[in-house]
């Protein structure tokens, strides 16, 4: 059996790395958000002219990544379930396979694979025109912030399914089952016995989408050439255009709030499942 210390051992490298690429950045950004340099002094003044010039960025940005998330959760509820109760082996195992693609793309190349996707003259649009849809007067360009939920969807709904078919396959079947054989619908089997018992997963996985949207910088940059935009591209302005730190930190310290509260709030209702099922 290995010990404490030796454990402690082990897992030191990793914690060392933490500790050097997450928490010092992290501890710097929410300290140096409140140092005013202008002024010389401690206080709030980054984060007002943070508000007065970005609050539109701000809503908007929690606009795109709540109804990505919540679009992202519909589409894995929607695959993860046929996985599960499809009938079909040929189409689940085609699903299966097509799914995971965008797991192996980087938001940089997803956001440049959308640019020639969803432009005005992409190849989506092309594809409608060939079709007999649209005709190329109708053709509208997507690359503004319904190009942002696309490609968020696209690309981080294959993680939140992956999660969600391994949790589902996880499941006692006899339930499913004995639903089955009462003559229960797919539909009110998926939300009635299999959903429910995978919710704390689903939710794992788009609380972990949630931050890793808030965090992208790629995709608002390459797709959404007009205002608003997102709080990465404004902390990526602020720095690089007039190398004010102050009012990028206190950008960064608005993003971090948006997603602990989606974490506390994920964390208050564990915590009250927990003390209730005690």
């Amino acid at each position: 059996m290995i010990s404490r210390r030796t454990s402690l051992l082990l897992i030191a490298p990793a914690l060392v790395l933490m500790a050097v690429l997450f928490l010092t950045p992290l501890g710097y950004s929410l300290i140096w958000a409140f140092r005013e340099e202008e002024a010389g002094r401690w206080g709030i003044g980054n984060f007002t002219k943070a508000w007065a010039f970005y609050s539109a960025d701000i809503l908007f940005s929690l606009v795109i990544v709540t109804l990505s998330a919540a679009l992202i959760g519909a589409l894995s509820i929607a695959i993860a379930g046929y996985l599960t109760l499809g009938r079909s082996p040929r189409a689940v195992a085609v699903l299966r396979w097509l799914y995971r693609w965008p797991l192996f793309i980087p938001f940089v190349v997803a956001a440049q694979v959308m640019r020639t996707f969803l432009a005005k003259n992409g190849m989506m649009n092309n594809a409608l025109v060939e079709m007999g849809l649209l005709t190329p007067f109708q053709t509208a360009s997507y690359l503004d912030w319904r190009g942002i939920v696309i490609t968020f969807v696209w690309k981080q709904t294959p993680f939140v399914t992956l999660l969600l078919a391994g949790a589902m396959a996880s499941l006692d079947r006899s339930m499913i089952e004995s639903a089955q054989n009462l003559g229960a619908k797919r539909l009110r089997i998926l939300f009635g016995i299999v959903v429910p018992q995978v919710a704390q997963t689903l939710m794992v996985g788009l609380i972990l989408s949630y931050v890793m949207m808030m965090s992208v910088l790629s995709v608002p940059m390459m797709i959404n050439a007009q205002q608003p935009t997102m709080l990465t591209v404004d902390m990526a302005w602020r720095i690089n255009a007039y190398g004010d730190y102050g009012v990028a930190n206190a950008l960064g310290f608005i993003a971090y709030l948006m997603t602990a509260c989606v974490a506390w709030g994920y964390l208050r209702k564990e915590l009250r499942d927990r003390t209730g099922e005690a």
